[in-house]
C-alpha cells in the first residue's frame, strides 16, 4: 500500500512538473506562433460545435459563433483636410462608407468594423478602417472600449492588423477560402450605420473578382471604399463576391459561411448611392492570413515576384497579341533580374496554371502568389509554340529586381524610351470608365517602349509609380518619385480592360 502511494505521489508531482514546464514554455513562445497555429490551439480547447445550415436554411447557429468576436471600431482623425478631399477622410469616398461626418476644426469622427483573429487580442480589419487615424478604439460586444495599436498596415491587399491589451477574448475560427463555391450560403457581420452587430445573409456570387478600387482610388469609381492616393502597382484584387448585404461600416466586418468559419474580411460594394445596391466584395482569408502573419512577424509585408507583366485574354484580345490561345495570361514583357527571367519565360508566353489550378483571370495568379514571400517557390505551367511547357520560379523581392534608384536619368530621357505622348481626358471619357483623373496617350512612336510593349494610342494612365496623374506635370512629378530602374504604370485599355504594366527604363 505503502509503495502504491509512493508512485501515485510520484506520477502526481512530475505530472505538476511537467504542466509546469509548458505553460512556462507556452508563455514564452506564445507570441512566437502564427495566427493559424494559435487558432489551432484555442480551437482544440474550444471546439466549434456549429452544423451546416445549408440544408435548413437555418443561420443561427453559425450567427451566434461568430458576433461576439465581431467588434465595432471607432477612429480619430486631426480635423484637417486629407489628400485633396474634404475634412472627412470618408465623406468623399462614397458618402461615407462606414460612418463618419465632416467637421471644420473639431477632431473627425469615422467607424467600421474588425474581426478578432486570437484570443490575445489581435484584429484583423481593413487599412482603409484605420489608415492615418490618430486614435483607435475597439467596442466589444459586452460594451467594453479598449484602445489599439496598429501592428502593421498594407494598403497592397486593403488590410490591417490592430491590437488590444487583453486576453480570453472571443474569437472566429479562419476557414479555408480556396474551397468557397459559387452559390455557397454566406453570411456578413459587422456594424452597419454604427449599430449594434448586424448579421445578413446571401450567396457567394463570383470569386477572384478585381474591380481596380485597390489601384486607382477614384472617387467616382463606382466600387466604392474611400477617396484614396492609387496604391502602387503591386495591389492584389482577388474579391470574393456576394450578394449578402453591406452597407457604410461593414468595413472591416467578418463574411463567414455557414460552418461560422472566417473566409474573408468585408471591403467594398458595389453602389453608386453609398448604400448597399446588390454586391459587396470580400477580401480571401487564405490572402489575409500570409499578410497578417507578416505583420506579426515582421510589421510590414514580405511580397515576392514572379517578375512578368501579363494581360487576361479572351478571343479578342488573342487575335489582337497574335496567339491562338483565348484561356490564360499573355505574357507582355519579363522584368530583367527576375525569377521570371531566370526560368526562361519569355514574351509571347501564355500562362495558364499555377500549382497545378488553371488561371481564368490575372486575379488568380496574383493572389497565389500573393501568399507567398521572396525566396519562396511557385510552380507554373504555361504554352509555347502550342507545347505545354513547366517551370518551377523563385520569387524575388523589389530590391532584387533592380528596384534601387534611377541610375540618373533625367525625365527627359524616360520620356524619349517610352515614345509616348499624352492628353487631358475629356469629361465624357471620365464618365465612361468612371474616373477622375488620367491622361490619354495621344501618340505612340515607333521604337519607343509604348510601342514595343504594344500599348495602343487611346490608352488612359491613371498612375505612374503608384501616383495619380491628370497632367503632364504630375507625370513629371511621379518620374521624379520614383524607385529605380523600373517604370510602374496603371490605366485602362481602350476596350475598357485594366492594366498594371512594369517597364524596364535601363541604359
Amino acid at each position: 500500500m505503502k509503495k502504491i502511494a509512493i508512485t501515485l505521489l510520484t506520477a502526481f508531482v512530475g505530472g505538476a512538473l511537467a504542466l509546469g514546464t509548458y505553460k512556462l514554455i507556452e508563455n514564452k513562445y506564445a507570441d512566437s506562433r502564427s495566427l493559424e497555429d494559435k487558432q489551432k490551439l484555442y480551437f482544440t480547447n474550444n471546439p466549434l460545435n456549429v452544423n451546416s445550415s445549408t440544408g435548413d436554411l437555418d443561420f443561427t447557429q453559425a450567427a451566434a459563433a461568430v458576433s461576439p468576436a465581431v467588434v465595432h471600431i471607432k477612429t480619430t482623425y486631426k480635423g484637417q483636410t486629407r489628400g485633396g478631399g474634404g475634412a472627412d477622410p470618408f465623406d468623399d469616398m462614397f458618402n461615407d462608407f462606414f460612418g463618419g461626418r465632416q467637421r471644420q476644426s473639431a477632431p473627425v469622427m469615422a467607424s467600421g468594423s474588425g474581426v478578432i483573429i486570437s484570443d490575445d487580442g489581435y484584429i484583423v480589419t481593413n487599412n482603409h478602417v484605420v489608415e492615418n487615424a490618430t486614435d483607435i478604439s475597439v467596442i466589444l460586444t459586452d460594451k467594453r472600449s479598449l484602445k489599439a495599436k496598429v501592428i502593421g498596415r498594407d494598403p497592397n491587399t486593403d488590410l490591417a492588423l490592430i491590437k488590444v491589451s487583453a486576453t480570453k477574448l472571443p474569437l472566429v475560427k479562419m476557414g479555408n477560402s480556396d474551397n468557397v463555391r459559387v452559390g455557397e450560403w454566406v453570411l456578413a457581420v459587422g456594424y452597419p450605420f454604427t449599430l449594434n452587430t448586424t448579421v445578413t445573409a446571401g450567396i457567394v456570387s463570383a470569386k477572384g473578382r478585381s474591380i481596380g478600387i485597390l489601384s486607382q482610388g477614384d472617387d467616382d469609381n463606382p466600387y466604392q471604399r474611400r477617396n484614396a492616393a492609387p496604391a502602387a502597382s503591386s495591389a492584389i484584387e482577388s474579391f470574393i463576391q456576394t450578394d449578402a448585404a453591406i452597407n457604410r461600416g461593414n468595413s472591416g466586418g467578418a463574411l463567414v459561411n455557414t460552418n461560422g468559419e472566417l473566409i474573408g474580411i468585408n471591403a467594398a460594394i458595389a453602389s453608386q448611392s453609398g448604400n448597399y445596391e446588390g454586391y459587396g466584395f470580400a477580401i480571401p482569408i487564405n490572402l489575409a492570413k500570409k499578410v497578417l502573419d507578416d505583420f506579426m512577424k515582421y510589421g510590414t509585408v514580405k511580397r515576392g515576384y514572379i517578375g512578368v507583366n501579363f494581360l487576361d485574354l479572351d478571343a479578342d484580345k488573342a487575335k489582337e497579341v497574335g496567339t491562338t490561345q483565348i484561356n490564360g495570361l499573355y505574357v507582355s514583357a519579363v522584368v530583367p533580374n527576375s525569377g521570371a527571367e531566370a526560368v526562361g519565360l519569355k514574351k509571347g508566353d501564355v500562362i495558364t496554371k499555377v500549382e497545378g489550378n488553371t488561371i481564368n483571370s490575372s486575379a488568380d495568379l496574383q493572389e497565389r502568389v500573393g501568399r507567398l514571400r521572396p525566396g519562396d517557390k511557385i510552380n507554373i505551367s504555361y504554352i509555347r509554340d502550342s507545347k505545354e511547357r513547366q517551370a518551377t520560379i523563385t520569387l524575388k523581392g523589389d530590391d532584387e529586381v533592380k528596384l534601387a534608384g534611377n541610375s540618373g536619368r533625367s525625365n527627359e530621357e524616360i520620356y524619349n524610351k517610352l515614345g509616348a505622348s499624352f492628353a487631358p481626358l475629356s469629361s465624357t471619357v471620365k464618365q465612361r470608365y468612371h474616373i477622375n483623373s488620367g491622361l490619354v496617350v495621344s501618340e505612340v512612336r515607333s521604337g519607343g517602349i509604348f510601342d514595343q510593349q504594344e500599348v495602343p494610342k487611346g490608352t488612359v494612365i491613371t498612375s505612374v509609380n503608384g501616383k495619380a496623374v491628370n497632367s503632364v506635370d504630375d507625370i513629371d512629378a511621379a518620374l521624379s518619385a520614383g524607385k529605380g530602374d523600373m517604370l510602374q504604370l496603371s490605366g485602362i485599355t481602350p476596350d475598357g480592360a485594366q492594366f498594371r504594366y512594369s517597364f524596364p527604363i535601363g541604359g
